[in-house]
């Protein structure tokens, strides 16, 4: 598959550019990190080329590993990618803002939409189209990996993971950390063989 060509101006205008982005994109994200991380994907990979899908696969792995807000964090490792620590600063800023404005206006007016039952009933509305926009996530990021990798084993662990939490009530935190010990073996192992 032939990589699309990646432009990464270190100027004021991509650091505008990616405040712009992280704003709008934390400012209309409803469902958490998982969708605001497809919808960065499609921003910085398909509309601006910034970054190529394997790297926004890797950023993705490094969002959700790391403690903290998933779409604090992918913002934080789009904005280095990107332009180092003025745009962390930048990409954060984009990203925090939105959030802090719509939680802090609703907090003003908490009593009256606790007690209104149409903000109610939208509410409710929104949790279905969440759980919606949420799998369809998840299956995109499962076809994105077996296309970008095609690795048996990582479906082996995807599928064990899965079996390991949900049948057998295994705490997710030993499920990560048997899968951060199993990729820092295997990297060894692969750079040992010359293949990294």
């Amino acid at each position: 598959m032939k990589k699309k060509e990646i432009s990464r101006p270190k100027d004021r205008k991509l650091l505008i550019q990616l405040f712009a982005a992280t704003f709008y994109l934390s400012a209309f994200t409803f469902g958490g990190g998982y969708v605001i991380i497809t919808l960065m994907q499609k921003k910085f990979v398909d509309e601006y080329h910034w970054i190529d899908e394997e790297e926004m696969f890797d950023l993705t792995a490094i969002a959700q590993s790391a403690p903290g807000p998933i779409a604090v964090n992918g913002a934080i490792v789009a904005g280095y990618k990107l332009a180092g620590i003025p745009g962390v600063l930048v990409s954060v800023t984009g990203a925090v803002l939105p959030p802090f404005f719509i939680i802090a206006l609703v907090s003003v007016f908490y009593q009256a939409f606790r007690q209104n039952k149409i903000i109610a009933l939208m509410l409710e509305g929104m949790q279905a189209g969440v759980g919606a926009v949420i799998a369809a996530v998840v299956i995109e990021m499962i076809q994105n990996l077996f296309h970008s990798h095609c690795q048996v084993d990582l479906a082996v662990i995807m599928a064990g993971a899965f079996l390991a939490n949900v049948f057998f009530g295994i705490n997710a935190v030993y499920i990560f950390l048997f899968c951060i010990v199993y990729g820092i073996g295997k990297a060894l192992w692969e750079k040992g063989r010359g293949q990294i």
